[in-house]
């Protein structure tokens, strides 16, 4: 998958395709239809599938004190956009100039004067332009004007609850990473190198692997059962661990960690890329008084991440690739 960060750097040999539009933080089952709806139209057309999205999200933008609320960074969202089979990613700059551009001058100048769409994929919803002036009613309008093809992928869920990424965070901020999984199509991810800590948990017999947190949502603080996926350039390998998401109240810690303890090895992961799925909550983290304290809870909750990771039942790869479809 090729990946531009500026219109005017595509080559005419992927003009004419099809593109889905959209922030798509989190790429649930809905995202996933959106893009798999364009996919499927450039496949029949035979023209180059593209996805636009938006570089950093507009709610960081507008509102760049507000706490971190992103499912995803730039890195998985690519990885998972590119699995589901796009030719290329364009990822627009969403500064103060774009921000004020109009919903006819995003579609004249861009969309069609610099990347000469021939069809443009939509959720339900889509809003853009200046002051989200624009919508699927108003794409509409510029398609006649302008001679390309608009598809709106209706609203998909479960019940009375459809899928979204409001939630996704909502569920994840409660400590139910398998009801956010039901809504992504796969399990939630942590992912970023691994960095020097404290070295507490070698001490204590459980040695962890420790990523520094910053730009995303925050889930619920306390201990969980994980997979952790460990970079080796070939591939992914996957390993059952527990790990602790939180301030480490029992060392008046304050910053935000996680720490992950992969059960059964003895790799040195220190500068390594790490991806920590989420699989189930164990419990809420505590202060313990003292490290003797604090050593058999950890080996409890080993054996219960242990028991539920050997129970609960899973793919080898917990971070599955899932299209929900057209």
């Amino acid at each position: 998958m090729h990946v531009f960060r500026t219109w005017s750097e595509v080559p005419a040999a992927l003009k004419g395709g099809v593109i889905a539009l959209g922030n798509f933080d989190g790429l649930h089952l809905g995202h996933q239809a959106v893009i798999g709806r364009a996919v499927d139209l450039a496949r029949t057309a035979g023209v180059a599938a593209a996805v636009m999205t938006f570089e950093p999200h507009p709610r960081m933008f507008f509102k760049p004190d507000q706490e971190p609320f992103r499912l995803s960074p730039f890195r998985m969202k690519a990885h998972v956009i590119e699995a589901l089979g796009v030719d290329y990613l364009y990822v627009q700059s969403f500064d103060k100039e774009f921000s004020q551009r109009t919903p006819e001058n995003f579609v004249s100048e861009i969309l069609v004067g610099g990347l000469g769409l021939s069809h443009i994929v939509v959720g339900y919803d889509y809003v853009f332009g200046y002051q989200r002036t624009g919508n699927v009613a108003v794409l509409r309008d510029l398609a006649a004007k302008y001679g390309f093809g608009v598809t709106a992928v209706e609203k998909l869920g479960e019940g009375e609850e459809r899928f979204s990424s409001t939630a996704i965070r909502d569920l994840l901020r409660e400590g139910r990473p398998r009801a956010a999984a039901r809504m992504l199509g796969r399990f939630w991810e942590i992912e970023g190198r691994v960095v020097t800590g404290d070295k507490r948990g070698r001490q204590l017999g459980f040695p962890t692997a420790n990523l520094e947190y910053r730009d995303y949502l925050h889930p619920k603080k306390g201990v969980y059962a994980v997979r952790a996926g460990v970079d080796h350039g070939a591939g992914t390998v996957w390993r059952n661990g527990v790990a602790n998401f939180g301030n480490r109240p029992t060392f008046d810690k304050t910053d935000v960690l996680l720490e992950a303890h992969l059960f059964d090895t003895r790799e040195d992961l220190y500068g390594k890329h790490l991806r920590v799925a989420l699989i189930d909550y164990i419990r809420a983290e505590e202060k313990f008084d003292g490290l003797e304290a604090l050593k058999i809870q950890i080996a409890a909750d080993s054996r219960k991440a242990r028991e539920l990771l050997t129970t609960a039942g899973f793919p080898a790869d917990p971070a599955p690739f899932v299209s929900y479809g057209p």
